[in-house]
C-alpha cells in the first residue's frame, strides 16, 4: 500500500467517525482542524509519489536501451563467426549462407527483444496513469465531502447571524414605541398622586 492509499484510509475512517448532524442521517459534522492537518499531509506526499511512478516510466528508455544492446552483441557475434567461416573458400557459400541464418535470427531475436520492451514500457506507463488516476479521484471525492461539509456549516453559521441581526434591528425599531408609552403614561400617575393627597 503506498503512502497516499494510507492517507486516504486515514481520511476515510476520520470521515466514517465524524457524528452525524442532528436530524441528518448523511450530513456530519466535521472536525475542521483535523481535517486540514490530513489534506496538508496529503500535499506533501503526493509529488512523492507521482515521482515514484514517473520513475518508472522513465524506466522506459533504460529496457529499450538494454534490449538494443543485447541485439547489437547477438549480432556481432554472428558477424564474428561469419568471418571465421569464410576463412577457407571451399565452404565460402555455406558459410555465407549460415552467416545470413544467423543475422536473420539475431535480427529476428533482436526484435523481439525491442518489441517486449516497448510492451512492457508501455504497460508499466498505462498501470502507473490509471493508478495516479484512481488516487486523485478519491482525493476529489473525499476533498469534494469535506468541503461540502464546511460549506454547508458556514452557510448554517451564517443563517443564524443573519437571523440574530434582524431581531436586533426588530428590537431598535421598538425602542421609539415603547419610550412614547412611558411619556404618555408620566401624567397620569402624576394626576392619580395629587387626588390622594387631597383625599
Amino acid at each position: 500500500m503506498s503512502k497516499i492509499e494510507q492517507l486516504i484510509g486515514e481520511i476515510e475512517e476520520f470521515i466514517d467517525g465524524c457524528k452525524l448532524q442532528p436530524f441528518s442521517s448523511t450530513k456530519i459534522v466535521v472536525d475542521k482542524a483535523q481535517l486540514e492537518d490530513l489534506l496538508v499531509e496529503l500535499r506533501h506526499r503526493t509529488p512523492d509519489e507521482i515521482k515514484k511512478y514517473q520513475k518508472i516510466l522513465n524506466n522506459k528508455d533504460a529496457i529499450i536501451n538494454d534490449a538494443k544492446q543485447q541485439a547489437e552483441a547477438i549480432i556481432s557475434a554472428a558477424n564474428v563467426q561469419t568471418s571465421e567461416m569464410v576463412n577457407q573458400s571451399e565452404i565460402t557459400k555455406r558459410a555465407y549462407a549460415r552467416a545470413n541464418e544467423i543475422i536473420t535470427q539475431a535480427t529476428q531475436q533482436a526484435n523481439e527483444i525491442v518489441n517486449k520492451a516497448i510492451e512492457d514500457a508501455n504497460a508499466l506507463r498505462t498501470g502507473a496513469i490509471a493508478y495516479t488516476d484512481d488516487m486523485m479521484g478519491s482525493m476529489e471525492q473525499t476533498l469534494a465531502q469535506g468541503l461540502d461539509g464546511l460549506k454547508e456549516k458556514y452557510e448554517e453559521m451564517l443563517s443564524t447571524m443573519n437571523t440574530t441581526v434582524e431581531t436586533i434591528r426588530a428590537n431598535r425599531k421598538e425602542l421609539p414605541k415603547a419610550e412614547d408609552v412611558i411619556i404618555s403614561a408620566a401624567p397620569a400617575d402624576t394626576a392619580e398622586e395629587e387626588q390622594s393627597e387631597e383625599e
